[in-house]
């Protein structure tokens, strides 16, 4: 490995938007560089042992800061904390406020990095760099770098609440009421990009009613929109 140097700036960038200064690079360079980059795929130069590791490094940072700052949580209510803030779809969020698609290396197949389609390399680069800070300053300063890209994402009152058609229904059981009974009220849009509104009814009780661009989608907010009202969940 080459150390670092002034004339070495190819990385000043992210850095600066990582908040940390690499002693060496080449971890950080085989983070941001896709397999389809390389001539010869099998050289090894390219994220995915780096994105193994990662995964790893932020599951375990991002469970001892709950730990801590939960102190009286219960373990289901921590494992949904840390399934929502390790999830893919949080990493390839994070690496887009980063700006991160800026760097990544890629083979021609994969020049458009941005967008859903794209979501799950970004993640995979996400959790790469996490890995590379890991490697180059140890366990404290990727859990550094975890809580300070996470921010306010670790007191989401939303990442704490169990999946609400799930929640509906052991709340309807526990108050001897029937299984909650869904329905498709309405389709509107194109078939490419649908919105479903759908209701919800429980018997002897008002129907709640939910909207998304799939029926799965509008259920969890029909059944979202009952526990609400019924004092269930905060608004």
């Amino acid at each position: 490995m080459t150390k670092r140097n002034s004339h070495d700036t190819a990385f000043a960038g992210l850095e600066e938007r990582l908040g940390y200064r690499f002693g060496y690079h080449e971890n950080l360079e085989k983070a941001l560089t896709h397999a389809s980059s390389r001539k010869n795929s099998g050289d090894g130069f390219h994220y995915e042992r780096l994105e193994f590791l990662g995964d790893r490094v932020l599951g375990l940072c991002v469970a001892s800061y709950l730990i801590a700052q939960y102190p009286d949580a219960e373990e289901g209510e921590l494992a949904l904390r840390l399934n929502a803030l390790v999830k893919g779809k949080t990493l390839a969020e994070i690496a887009d406020e980063l700006s991160l698609h800026e760097f990544i290396r890629t083979g021609g197949d994969l020049k458009h990095l941005t967008g859903k389609r794209m979501q799950n390399v970004r993640a995979d680069v996400m959790e790469s760099v996490i890995a590379s800070v890991y490697l180059d300053g140890g366990l404290d300063a990727a859990l550094e770098l975890v809580l300070r890209l996470w921010g306010d994402r670790f007191s989401d009152t939303e990442t704490a609440r169990r999946d609400s058609k799930t929640a509906l229904q052991e709340w309807a059981h526990s108050s001897q009421l029937e299984t909650p009974v869904y329905r498709e009220l309405e389709r509107q849009g194109p078939d490419h990009e649908p919105l479903f509104t759908v209701e919800v009814k429980l018997k002897g009780m008002i129907s709640g009613k939910g909207s998304g661009r799939s029926k799965r989608l509008a259920e969890q907010e029909a059944a979202k929109a009952v526990l609400i009202r019924e004092g269930v969940w905060d608004a």
